[in-house]
């Protein structure tokens, strides 16, 4: 069984939700996004998202988008994050999730991708901009499956088009809470229940909520609903404003620990 299958049938047990946390890799410089990293995942995160920064984010909200500038500047490329990834999987063995864009992984190679990303032992792969349609051209030279393949589902997808997007879906399905971008606020619980429920009714894969979730009242009311929760922009909020802070690393860990303690049904 692999970690992310793992993950789930864990939390199952235990009644509790995913805590799925994102973190742009290299934000605010490498030494201390490995600190923060570190310290999120001691301190409860139970799926690690890895942002891979990329100049033009367009699916993340300003908060996001900067995270991936401030990385840029500091020489952040795809090849240090899949160092990084290989580095914290000496320690933790949580499922980690790389997250990018296509263009970062088309300029890399498509198959050198998928070798040093096992190689580090990363255990999926979302790309923001990747649609069903057009991703034969990467995991056909994949020799397996064993690198999960996240799938967005937004909440304007129609049923149909849900079908065709999870047939190539494996690990879990990320549930986009809401049009528009990252951190934007606003949540309609009753809303994303309703897609969820659509989901169940077409796939047996875990579904995770992201997007405009930033508060333990948000996950509680979240979790309710769904085998995960996604946070990215309320942990970057956090490293943007404190990014001079020695103790930053254990801001993350508080927050972490508060977030993770709502998942628990």
């Amino acid at each position: 069984m692999n970690r992310i299958d793992k993950t789930f049938k864990e939390l199952k047990q235990k009644k509790e939700s995913a805590l799925v946390g994102f973190v742009t890799a290299g934000d605010p410089d490498i030494d201390t996004s490995m600190a923060i990293i570190s310290a999120m995942c001691e301190a409860g995160v139970d799926i690690l998202e890895l942002g891979i920064p990329f100049s033009d984010p367009t699916a993340d909200g300003p908060v996001i988008q900067r995270s991936s500038q401030r990385a840029l500047k500091q020489g952040v490329t795809l090849q240090k994050v899949l160092s990084m990834t290989a580095e914290l999987r000496q320690t933790f063995s949580i499922p980690i999730i790389l997250f990018s864009y296509y263009n970062p992984i088309l300029a890399f190679g498509l198959k050198e991708f998928y070798t040093a990303a096992k190689a580090a032992q990363a255990d999926g792969l979302l790309v923001v901009d990747l649609p069903p349609e057009e991703s034969d051209e990467m995991t056909s030279l994949w020799p397996d499956d064993d690198l999960a393949l996240i799938r967005l589902i937004a909440p304007t997808t129609p049923a149909e088009r849900m079908v065709r997007i999870t047939e190539s879906a494996s690990g879990f399905l990320y549930l986009v809470s809401k049009t528009g971008v990252t951190g934007s606020d606003g949540l309609d619980v009753g809303e994303i229940s309703h897609h969820t429920e659509k989901l169940r009714a077409i796939t047996s894969l875990p579904i995770c909520v992201g997007f405009g979730i930033s508060t333990p009242a948000d996950v509680a009311a979240i979790a309710s609903t769904a085998e995960g929760v996604v946070i990215g922009s309320a942990f970057e909020r956090t490293i943007e404003e404190n990014h001079e802070d020695p103790n930053l690393a254990a801001r993350l860990a508080d927050q972490v620990r508060s977030l993770k303690e709502a998942t628990k049904l």
